[in-house]
C-alpha cells in the first residue's frame, strides 16, 4: 500500500488532501489508509458520490480529474462530434464543488472538448435543461444533493438530457480506470477560454431555463395565484433565487422564504440532514408558514431537483404529504388540464400504483420502470409517440418532472405546478385535502410504506433464498402473482408465466389477494434489504376519510409486522 500512497501523493494537485494523507501516514492509521486505498470510488449510473477526502475511495480533486478524463475519452469514442458539441458543467454550494467543476472543465478541455461552465452555483435541473438547449454531448453536475455535508458527487447526463444508463456507465468507468494510470494533462481555464474551448454560462443562460418554464403549457394555469400564500426553503441549497423568481413570474405575490436557510451553505447549519424527508428538516419552513398563515410550506432539497410540501389542515396545523401523494396529485391535475388519451405518465416499481389507476380511468398511457429517475426519463423517451406525448413522471423519493423541459427530476417546476394546483382549488373553495379525498373515493385509499432490514455482511443473497422457497402466503394473504425481475417473469398462482419488459434486477414483487403488494429488493450500497408495502382501502360514500385512513394504517401495520417476522 505504501507504493500506492506514494503514487497518489505524487499525482494529487491539492495541498489540503496531500497534507491529510501525510497526517494519516505519520499517525500510522492503517485502518483509515486501508479504507481509502483498498478500492476506488465506484462510478455507476448515478456517477460518483462519496465522502470528501484524500485517496481513490474518496471525493477529491484527483478523483474528479481522472473521472473527467475518463468521461472525455469515452465521449470522443461513443458520441458523435463530442468535442464540438461539448459538455455542460454546473455545481452546487458545497465547499469543494466549484473547484471540482473547474477541474473537470480543465481536463475535458485538455482533450479538446468544448465546455459550457456555469459562472455561479446552479440548481441541478437548470444544468440538465442545458444539455438539449445547447445541444451538448453530455452534462455534469457537481453535487451531493441532499446527502450530509461531508459528501460530494459527480452526476453525469448523456446527450439526450437524461442521466446515464448502461452501457454508458460501464464504458465511462473503464476509461476512468485507464485515466488513473496515465499522466494528467495540463490546461487552465484561461487557456481554454483563449482557445475558444470555454463558454461561461451567465444570467442569460439561467433566464433561458426561466423562460422555458414560464412558457410551458403545463405551467400556464394562472387561476388566482394571488389568492394563496406559501412559505419556501431552499434548505441551504441553490434553489432560492430561481424558485422565488418563477413563483413571482407565475403571479404568486405572497411567498415567504426562510431567511436562515436561503443562501447556499454546504455546512447545512440549521438541519441535521439536508433532506426534506428527514424528521425535523421542514421545521423552519413550517414555522414560517405558521407565522404568515400560509397554505403551503414548500421545500427544495439543496440542489433543487426534489420537492417536498406540508399542507395546512382544517385545524390549522401542517401535515407533510408523502412523495406518492404529491405524485398522484400532480399527475391527476396535469391529466385534467390535457387531452389524457394523448398523454403518457409513469412511475417506478416501488412507487404507489394509484397513478396507474388514475391514468387508466381517463385512457392515458402509463409506464412503469425500475427505481431511479434515469429509468423514468430514458424509458419515457422510448415509449412516447406523436399520439401519446410524455406528460409527467415521479418516484416516491420526492422526484417529479413536469413535461419534457428537463429530462430529469425538477423540484422547481414541481413547486410551480403544485402552487398552481393549490391556487386553482382555492379559487373554488377547495383544498389539497379535498382533492386527495376525491381521488381516494374514486380509486381507493392507497397507503405506501418502506422498511429496511439489516443483513449480516456476507450473508447469501436473500432474493435467491426466497426464489428457492417462494412464499404461498404473506401475512395471511394469498400470493396471487410474483413479478421476478431477475428472471423477467410474471408468475401467476395457477402456473401461468408471462414475460416482463424491464431490465433484469434482483427484485421480487408479490401481489396479494386483497390487492396489497410487497416489493423486496436488496440495497445496492449496503448490506440491507429494502421492503416496500402497499395496501388499498376501498371507500364507500358513507365512509369518512379518517375511518378509511385508520383501516389502511391497521392493515399496513399488520402486513409489515408479519412480513418482517417471516424474513
Amino acid at each position: 500500500m505504501k507504493n500506492e500512497v506514494s503514487q497518489w501523493l505524487a499525482r494529487d494537485p491539492d495541498p489540503v488532501t496531500r497534507e491529510e494523507l501525510k497526517q494519516l501516514l505519520e499517525g500510522d492509521n492503517q485502518a483509515e489508509l486501508e479504507d481509502r486505498f483498498s478500492s476506488r470510488l465506484a462510478f455507476g449510473t448515478a456517477g460518483l458520490r462519496g465522502i470528501v477526502g484524500a485517496g481513490p475511495n474518496r471525493m477529491n480533486r484527483l478523483v474528479i480529474q481522472e473521472t473527467a478524463l475518463g468521461l472525455g475519452q469515452y465521449l470522443l469514442t461513443a458520441a458523435e462530434n463530442a468535442a464540438m458539441k461539448g459538455v455542460i458543467i454546473g455545481y452546487d454550494g458545497r465547499p469543494d464543488s466549484k473547484q471540482f467543476a473547474e477541474d473537470a472543465a480543465c481536463m475535458l478541455m485538455a482533450k479538446g472538448i468544448k465546455v459550457f461552465l456555469t459562472a455561479k452555483v446552479a440548481p441541478t435541473p437548470v444544468v440538465a435543461f442545458g444539455i438539449r438547449q445547447l445541444g451538448t454531448a453530455a452534462g455534469v453536475v457537481v453535487t451531493a444533493s441532499h446527502n450530509p455535508p461531508v459528501y460530494n458527487g459527480f452526476k453525469v447526463y448523456w446527450g439526450n438530457g437524461a442521466q446515464i444508463i448502461p452501457p454508458h456507465d460501464a464504458g465511462i468507468a473503464a476509461q476512468i480506470d485507464i485515466a488513473a494510470t496515465e499522466a494528467l494533462p495540463s490546461m487552465s481555464l484561461e487557456a481554454g477560454e483563449q482557445q475558444g474551448l470555454l463558454v461561461w454560462l451567465t444570467d442569460d443562460y439561467y433566464n433561458q431555463y426561466r423562460d422555458a418554464l414560464n412558457t410551458s403549457r403545463y405551467l400556464s394555469n394562472h387561476t388566482e395565484p394571488q389568492g394563496i400564500s406559501l412559505a419556501y426553503t431552499s434548505m441551504h441549497g441553490v434553489g432560492a433565487d430561481m424558485a422565488e423568481t418563477l413563483l413571482k413570474d407565475a403571479g404568486f405575490n405572497q411567498v415567504y422564504s426562510v431567511k436562515a436557510q436561503r443562501e447556499p451553505d454546504g455546512a447545512f447549519p440549521t438541519v441535521n440532514f439536508p433532506n426534506p424527508e428527514e424528521e425535523g428538516a421542514m421545521d423552519l419552513v413550517i414555522a414560517e408558514a405558521e407565522k404568515h398563515g400560509a397554505v403551503l410550506a414548500c421545500a427544495n432539497d439543496p440542489d433543487a431537483d426534489r420537492f417536498a410540501v406540508a399542507v395546512k389542515t382544517e385545524n390549522g396545523d401542517y401535515k407533510m404529504l408523502t412523495g406518492d401523494q404529491v405524485g398522484v396529485l400532480l399527475g391527476h391535475y396535469l391529466l385534467t388540464h390535457a387531452v389524457p388519451e394523448q398523454c403518457l405518465v409513469g412511475t417506478t416499481i416501488v412507487s404507489s400504483s394509484l397513478l396507474e389507476q388514475v391514468a387508466k380511468s381517463v385512457d392515458a398511457g402509463y409506464f412503469q420502470t425500475l427505481t431511479g429517475f434515469k429509468w423514468l426519463t430514458n424509458v419515457a423517451m422510448q415509449q412516447q409517440t406523436e399520439q401519446s406525448q410524455f406528460l409527467f413522471a415521479y418516484e416516491e423519493a420526492l422526484g417529479y418532472t413536469v413535461g419534457n423541459t428537463v429530462w430529469d427530476k425538477d423540484g422547481l417546476s414541481a413547486l410551480v405546478a403544485f402552487a398552481q394546483l393549490t391556487a386553482e382549488l382555492a379559487a373554488s373553495d377547495h383544498t389539497i385535502w379535498d382533492r386527495l379525498e376525491a381521488i381516494y373515493r374514486e380509486h381507493g385509499l392507497y397507503l405506501n410504506a418502506q422498511r429496511s432490514i439489516a443483513l449480516e455482511p456476507g450473508a447469501p443473497p436473500i432474493g435467491d433464498t426466497l426464489r428457492a422457497d417462494p412464499p404461498q402466503c404473506i401475512a395471511g394473504r394469498k400470493v396471487m402473482i410474483v413479478d421476478d425481475l431477475k428472471t423477467s417473469q410474471k408468475i401467476h398462482d395457477d402456473g401461468k408465466v408471462e414475460a416482463i419488459d424491464l431490465p433484469p434486477s434482483d427484485v421480487l414483487i408479490y401481489h396479494l389477494d386483497d390487492d396489497s403488494r410487497v416489493v423486496v429488493r436488496p440495497s445496492g450500497t449496503e448490506p440491507k434489504l429494502k421492503c416496500y408495502y402497499e395496501v388499498i382501502e376501498a371507500m364507500s360514500h358513507e365512509d369518512t376519510i379518517e375511518h378509511a385512513q385508520q383501516r389502511a394504517e391497521e392493515a399496513m401495520a399488520d402486513l409489515i409486522a408479519k412480513h418482517q417476522a417471516s424474513l
